[in-house]
């Protein structure tokens, strides 16, 4: 594996756990669901994100490529992914900001001193830090260390995860320094899994028995509600009984959010769902009433 690669830190973050929060974003997942929010983050190499609203057509970047991966006739993007190697060449001379990296590495403590600088935010909100991506646990010698120092610090600690994770290795170097879980649930079905992420689910399912059975720490399971895939009847009710087999009293829903297509299209990706429409809220009512039972979070 190769070294944590950092999309992003989102600070003042509300909606990623408890209080004022920053959220690391990690490069790199082990899945590839067809609707990722953070497409950018999927592949855990570094990449080159064209922005066409900042591009200013100038063809600066198209005359240094050294591997003449870009061409300002091609669209979405310019950039010809296969020859790509992300030197970062046509971002430095990019002079309208149409091209920027997107990944970065930072050391332990550059890192820890990065999210420390809104601490005082943190301890006045209930707050804390939120490690999401990608996939946070796709570097557990890195997020032990990270996690040692942040609870030395007294941070509060929320990982976003999809679940899919070597549950003795995330038991010993993990799972010790979180104070919350949240944990995708996507399908039931393994092949409607499969065939909509890359991957069987089965290893997320008893991971997620595993956590509850444990009750080691607060784990809140969260139910992306994408439309004509996971927010079916069929699935939501599965999903529903799956979530009251396993003792568990609350959920959230995600709603379906659209933005992630223009990011898409920026990283030169033909996916095969491109819903670009929000989800009506008696749609998302509608969804609800298959998880009467379970408080919704």
């Amino acid at each position: 594996m190769c070294q944590p690669l950092i999309v992003d830190i989102k600070r003042n973050a509300l909606d990623d756990g408890p209080g004022i929060r920053s959220v690391v974003f990690f490069k790199g997942c082990p899945l590839a669901c067809v609707w990722c929010q953070n497409p950018e983050a999927i592949s855990p190499l570094p990449e080159i994100m064209f922005s066409p609203g900042d591009c200013l057509a100038c063809g600066a970047c198209q005359e240094v490529c050294p591997k003449g991966a870009v061409d300002l006739q091609r669209h979405p993007s310019p950039i010809d992914r296969e020859r790509c190697q992300a030197c970062g060449a046509c971002v430095e001379n990019c002079p309208g900001q149409g091209l920027r990296p997107i990944g970065k590495y930072y050391p332990v403590e550059e890192l820890v001193q990065a999210v420390l600088r809104d601490a005082s935010f943190y301890r006045n909100s209930g707050g804390g830090v939120t490690l999401s991506g990608g996939e946070a646990t796709l570097h557990p010698e890195y997020l032990k260390s990270l996690l040692t120092a942040l609870k030395a610090q007294g941070i509060h600690v929320t990982l976003e995860t999809c679940g899919y994770y070597h549950q003795p290795v995330f038991d010993q170097k993990i799972l010790p320094y979180l104070d919350l879980i949240y944990f995708d649930i996507k399908f039931l079905d393994p092949e409607l899994h499969r065939r909509h992420t890359g991957k069987d689910n089965q290893i997320i399912l008893n991971n997620f028995r595993a956590l509850v059975e444990a009750a080691r720490v607060s784990v809140l399971p969260r139910v992306p509600l994408i439309p004509g895939l996971t927010a079916t009847p069929e699935n939501l009710g599965a999903i529903a009984a799956f979530l009251r087999e396993t003792g568990v009293g609350e959920v959230a829903l995600l709603p379906y959010n659209p933005m992630w297509v223009t990011k898409a299209d920026n990283l030169g990706r033909n996916t095969p769902y491109r819903q670009r429409e929000w989800m009506a809220p008696e749609e998302i009512r509608q969804c609800s009433l298959y998880f009467a039972g379970l408080e919704l979070c």
